[in-house]
């Protein structure tokens, strides 16, 4: 079933060829519709140049061509300029989206399930042995209660602790 649907070499060869055709073809009108864009546009803002044979024509000539060329540069640096802004803009945008981005794509971490022991053991490899038993390496630490504590912790009922005060008191009286 693959090897109906495969092409041979001549058949893809011919398609290409013929794609490559049509693309030159489509190249060509393109290139024609640019050339009689262009001379329009020039037959629009430039008219057909009539020489005068006197010289006060002349200079009159040559200061209407003056003007026409001042207001050009005008609106060509009027555009340069808005071009200029546009680019910082864009600039400016762009430096924006890398702050807001980051710098660096963090890639997804997969999860996996390891003990903390065979982490170690990958991370430091097979000639080292860790033990993640943490409880094993702790001090063991005796705790030492004092009498005084002991006494307050066995006080027992509160009311013989009161009966007790109050008989000292009467000592203090007499």
């Amino acid at each position: 079933m693959a090897d109906e649907k495969r092409l041979s070499a001549r058949r893809k060869h011919t398609l290409k060829s013929c794609m490559l055709v049509v693309a030159n073809n489509l190249l060509e009108v393109e290139a024609e519709k640019k050339v009689d864009e262009r001379d329009t546009f020039l037959a629009n803002k430039c008219p057909p140049l009539e020489l005068p044979y006197s010289k006060d024509e002349l200079v009159e000539l040559c200061e209407k061509l003056h003007d026409q060329i001042d207001i050009s540069e005008e609106e060509r640096y009027c555009l340069e300029f808005k071009l200029g802004m546009v680019l910082n803009e864009v600039r400016d945008l762009n430096i924006k989206i890398m702050d807001l981005r980051g710098k660096f794509k963090r890639p997804r971490l997969k999860k996996v399930r390891m003990s903390a022991d065979a982490m170690l053991k990958a991370l430091l490899g097979s000639k080292h042995t860790v033990n993640m038993d943490l409880r094993a390496n702790l001090k063991q630490v005796k705790k030492e209660v004092k009498e005084e504590e002991k006494q307050l912790r066995d006080v027992g009922d509160w009311r013989k602790n009161i009966e007790d005060k109050s008989d000292r008191k009467k000592m203090f009286d007499s």
